[in-house]
């Protein structure tokens, strides 16, 4: 029985194998590892397709939120206003600085940071509000922007799963003062290691983030301020630049696969499809549904060689690290329900038609068993 899996990274770095194969040989021939031309041609070209003026490449997509976070103003102590229904990266980098998480919750239908409960959080203490474009589709940016406005606060993006989304012609990573993004492999656009990377419009945000990155030097051996060691190497920048040159063909085979989904579970009983926001256009990174009974409908699939899996099984205020924040069950509702339903199905720019009405059987005998 063929496993189909979450996400076929092989099938991706079988795409650019004969593209980088000589520029790796050029970087191992001239020893550029930290920084050098590959990383410049990456960070101008990835700056091209957000429409930003300045993307600044980084160690992984968690050293990108901190640094993006610090280099916007945020301090110890300073309050970071974030959705309850994210990867714990997000709070563990608002963390790492010494500031606050302030978790909320997300709308019903689209799962996404509520603007009026962000609005609701606010106080004299917030210097930052962090939304989320997860799944592949952007939060309701308009709404947020306008809040963060009217308090003062820098608004930052988690663009980590949403690269190419789009709403009103502006792209993910170009919203806020700046956007934090990772290129973890199984992103839509993903290295062959960890790297991440910072976009903004701002030349000292830019600057900022480069500096802080780099040990907190301005110049060789002078430290202006307390940094980290998170840059972006060659041979990572290397396999970025072959994908970005693939990620909108990549994100419109996303598109037409989980148009596919729609199609094949439209008006299945016991299945809640996802519902990307109207005016924007989603790259579903993740292609959630929510059933009852997830946990033995997931067993059930696996059973069935389906690679499905849960995005995300706890929120955040519910983990043990993040338990000195003082919530508990009943404070994000919404969240909390979605956790124990949401099912993330199989989808990549090479899955094929086939394997998608396997996934589409598998789920729906599971869910009838349920």
């Amino acid at each position: 029985m063929e496993w189909i899996p979450l996400v076929d990274l092989q099938a991706q770095q079988a795409e650019i194998y004969d593209d980088i194969s000589v520029e790796i040989k050029d970087v191992l021939t001239s020893a550029s590892f930290i920084g050098g031309p590959a990383v410049r041609h990456f960070e101008v070209a990835y700056a091209g397709f957000t429409g930003t003026r300045h993307c600044v490449g980084v160690g992984n997509g968690t050293d990108a939120l901190e640094l993006a976070l610090r280099a916007g103003g945020v301090r110890p102590g300073g309050e970071v206003i974030l959705p309850a229904n994210t990867f714990v990266a997000t709070a563990e980098a608002v963390a790492r600085i010494g500031a606050v998480p302030v978790l909320v919750d997300v709308d019903p239908v689209h799962l996404l940071i509520d603007p009026d409960r962000v609005a609701e959080a606010v106080t004299a203490r917030t210097q930052a509000i962090l939304p989320v474009h997860l799944f592949g589709q952007l939060a309701p940016m308009a709404q947020i922007l306008e809040i963060g406005s009217s308090c003062g606060a820098v608004v930052i993006e988690d663009a980590a799963q949403s690269q190419g989304a789009h709403r009103n012609g502006k792209v993910s990573g170009s919203f806020g003062l700046a956007a934090a993004t990772s290129f973890y492999p199984g992103k839509n656009l993903g290295a062959a290691g960890d790297a991440g990377a910072v976009t903004t419009d701002d030349p000292d945000i830019a600057e900022q983030v480069r500096m802080l990155g780099g040990h907190g030097s301005s110049s060789k051996y002078v430290h202006d301020v307390v940094g980290m060691n998170s840059r972006l190497d060659a041979i990572q920048a290397v396999v970025l630049s072959a994908k970005l040159k693939r990620l909108p063909r990549w994100n419109g085979l996303r598109r037409e696969a989980a148009a596919r989904y729609g199609n094949l579970l439209a008006g299945v009983p016991g299945i809640t499809l996802p519902m990307p926001m109207p005016e924007g256009e989603s790259v579903w990174h993740l292609y959630v549904v929510q059933v009852d009974g997830r946990d033995r409908v997931l067993e059930a699939m696996h059973k069935s060689g389906i690679g499905a899996g849960i995005h995300y099984p706890t929120p955040v205020h519910l983990t043990k690290a993040f338990s000195y924040l003082g919530r508990g069950m009943g404070d994000f509702p919404v969240a909390e329900t979605a956790a124990g339903r949401i099912l993330t199905l199989p989808i990549f720019p090479h899955v094929t038609a086939e394997q998608q009405e396997r996934v589409v059987a598998s789920l729906r005998h599971a869910v009838a068993g349920a």
